[in-house]
């Protein structure tokens, strides 16, 4: 994992949640985890790892996720046993 992806991680598990996370960077941070992508209908998409499966809305018109989408990339992140180092 690079220093991008490590720093995303951590902001992803920062207390208070941030609200400035580009939802392109978390995207990346999966793929690079290892996660499978697929797109779905419109803004969704699904996300694999680790057996846990997930589905996201990509922000829009923002480029951010909201606080509520980082809670709950954490959470999958967590049942999919990622944490930051």
């Amino acid at each position: 994992m690079n220093k991008k992806h490590q720093r995303i991680l951590e902001a992803i598990f920062k207390t208070p949640v941030q609200a400035n996370i580009v939802w392109k960077d978390i995207e990346k941070l999966f793929i690079n985890l290892g996660a499978k992508v697929k797109e779905g209908q419109g803004s969704r998409v699904a996300v694999e790892l680790n057996g846990v499966r997930a589905y996201f809305h990509r922000p829009h018109p923002m480029k951010e996720a909201d606080k509520g989408a980082v809670v709950s990339v954490r959470r999958f992140l967590e049942n999919a046993g990622v944490k930051p180092c």
